[in-house]
């Protein structure tokens, strides 16, 4: 259990914590929560620490969507959808997905389906092809892109 941190340490602290890495306001309040800051504090603090530039909801969801695309191939809904779970305002979220390259999210989505397709165990062409289907739209791509991939292969 964590000693109850007063406003004072949590300010220096809460700056470091965005330092590290770019952060949400609802990562930051909950941080703030597990430091045991007390409630009355956190917004005066959450505002101090946008004041100052250490916080920027459209620079975090901007560089949130960009590496989840690239780094773990997610499409635009799933990436929609933790930014959501992450409480980042509709406008900012609008913003991220632009921010994405949709030629190279296209390039990377058609390498990913290929590989995909070679991995997968499955012998009938048509449970494979659903399979490799379900696969991305877990993954959060829409129909569209993916049956566009998947002919792409089948070329």
């Amino acid at each position: 259990m964590t000693p109850k941190t007063s406003s004072a340490q949590a300010l220096p602290k809460a700056r470091n914590y965005c330092t590290r890495q770019e952060r949400c306001q609802q990562e930051v309040r909950d941080k703030l929560y597990t430091w045991e800051v007390p409630g009355k504090e956190i917004e005066p603090i959450i505002s101090q620490l946008i004041g100052e530039g250490y916080l920027n909801e459209a620079r975090f969801a901007e560089h949130y969507a960009v590496s989840k695309s690239r780094q773990k191939g997610w499409g635009p809904r799933k990436i929609e959808a933790a930014l959501k779970q992450k409480q980042v305002s509709e406008p900012c979220i609008r913003a991220a997905l632009k921010a994405i390259d949709k030629e190279e999210q296209d390039g990377l989505l058609q390498k990913l389906v290929a590989k995909r397709w070679e991995r997968e165990k499955a012998t009938d062409p048509r449970m494979k092809r659903q399979k490799v289907f379900k696969y991305f739209l877990g993954r959060g791509y829409s129909v569209e892109l993916i049956e566009q991939a998947l002919k792409q292969l089948a070329d």
